[in-house]
């Protein structure tokens, strides 16, 4: 577009030529009138053309942009461009948030957004449902006000975007519900609801399927376990054949009644979804416990080396996380050939504390590892047979841990050892009275078996 000075150049030298011949033929006051009276028709046209964009501006729109000559002509024709361009931008915006709610109505999942003071800028129809919340009435509102179950706003507060929650039985409606929190841009906060009841519904089936199987194998095993106990210590049963399978029968109906003991106590932990126990854990008198078992179980065949850093107390199941804990430090004594170290340690780490059990054994190729808290998933069946693993500790490990908001992380090189260490957040955490004490290593490698613990 052409620059609009010329043409005002020419205009105002075309009204001082009118104005001088006017002065030369009638005098200049008469040049001087005339002047006036061209610059004022000058001022009044572009007053005319002032208001005419004024009152465009009140309602912008393509169709009704002025018309004009000269300089406001092209004034007006580039409001027209720049118009029709947000118009043009406007539409495209439509068009991609049209597409955008119609994808979000798709999903299988509730979707809800919200501002960072929680309110409600959308959400699709499933979150409609899942929460009880109309958009066209709820938004704007803070969803902290229509959602009033207590474990929702305490998860909402905390902002847990690393653990999602499960609401059962939401509204009375029977329906269990999976939320999400996702953060996104400055500090706004995207909420995800999955209807997970099938899911809850079919392991809960499984769940007792594997408690009621359970219970009914506990009663035969304990019967046969007993007969054959009788019969190992009749003196007239002598024969050495008869001895040694009664011995291969007692040894198996053991491993049976162990497998049904582990398979109970995974049911137990999956059935129980409320609030572990908050016992207070001495952990340098829980760990020294465990070094004692670990020993008990090793009879002199390992070498004990027991790391200790502070003296915290771990809030928690007492009960759980001695089973934890000790699956951890019994398949240590498993795996690890004789004369082989085991060390259990206790350190402060920068998101809480942490428990691990380190080895000399013969370690776990990487392939293996992901798999490892799977139920009954074993690297070598055969040898987890000798040992009587029964492939179900880490998993029990695996949902003890999660139920004190902690996770496993395992560490190994093949043939080299491994390390499993169990993560516990600080919040589990509280230090005693006596505040950090000295790092404290103990080394047994006692040489006779250490008398049953009662």
């Amino acid at each position: 577009m052409s620059s609009p000075w010329p043409y005002l150049i020419r205009r105002i030298s075309l009204a001082c030529f009118i104005a001088l011949l006017i002065a030369a033929f009638f005098g200049s006051r008469s040049g001087l009138v005339a002047l006036s009276l061209l610059i004022s028709i000058q001022f009044t046209s572009h007053l005319v053309q002032l208001w005419r964009l004024t009152h465009w501006l009140k309602n912008p729109t393509p169709a009704s942009v002025p018309q004009a000559s000269g300089p406001w002509g092209m004034v007006f024709i580039s409001l027209f461009r720049l118009q029709r361009r947000a118009e043009h931008g406007s539409e495209l915006l439509r068009e991609a948030l049209s597409r955008f709610q119609q994808a979000g109505a798709a999903l299988p999942d509730g979707l809800v957004i919200m501002d960072a003071y929680d309110r409600i800028e959308w959400c699709n129809p499933l979150a409609e449902e899942h929460l009880g919340i109309d958009l066209d009435r709820d938004r704007g509102q803070q969803l902290t006000y229509l959602m009033r179950q207590p474990n929702f706003l305490e998860w909402l507060s905390k902002e847990s975007y690393e653990y999602p929650l499960i609401l059962r039985n939401t509204r009375g409606s029977g329906t269990s519900l999976l939320f999400s929190l996702v953060r996104y841009g400055s500090r706004e906060k995207l909420v995800v609801s999955r209807d997970i009841t099938v899911i809850e519904n079919a392991e809960r089936i499984r769940r007792d399927f594997v408690a009621n199987v359970s219970h009914e194998l506990r009663t035969p095993i304990t019967v046969i376990s007993g007969f054959l106990e009788t019969l190992e210590d009749a003196e007239e049963l002598e024969h050495e054949s008869l001895m040694r399978a009664i011995g291969l029968m007692r040894s198996q109906a053991e491993r049976m009644q162990h497998l049904v003991e582990e398979l109970l106590s995974l049911s137990r932990l999956e059935s129980d979804v409320g609030e572990p126990i908050r016992d207070e854990v001495s952990l340098q008198e829980f760990i020294e416990l465990l070094n004692r078992e670990t020993t008990q179980l090793s009879r002199g065949r390992h070498k004990i080396i027991v790391e200790i850093e502070g003296d915290d107390v771990l809030m928690g199941s007492r009960t759980e996380l001695h089973s934890a804990f000790g699956n951890l430090a019994s398949n240590a004594v498993r795996y690890t050939p004789e004369k082989g170290t085991i060390t259990l340690k206790w350190r402060r780490t920068e998101t809480g504390g942490a428990f691990s059990v380190k080895d000399s054994g013969i370690g776990i190729a990487p392939e293996h590892i992901p798999r490892l808290t799977e139920r009954f998933y074993r690297v070598d069946k055969s040898r987890s047979r000798d040992t009587g693993g029964t492939g179900l500790g880490l998993s029990i490990v695996q949902h003890i841990l999660t139920r004190h908001q902690g996770y496993l992380d395992i560490q190994s090189t093949l043939g080299s050892g491994s390390e499993f260490i169990a993560h516990l957040p600080s919040e589990r955490l509280a230090v005693s009275a006596s505040q950090s004490l000295p790092k404290n290593q103990l080394e047994i490698s006692s040489t006779k078996p250490i008398e049953t613990l009662k």
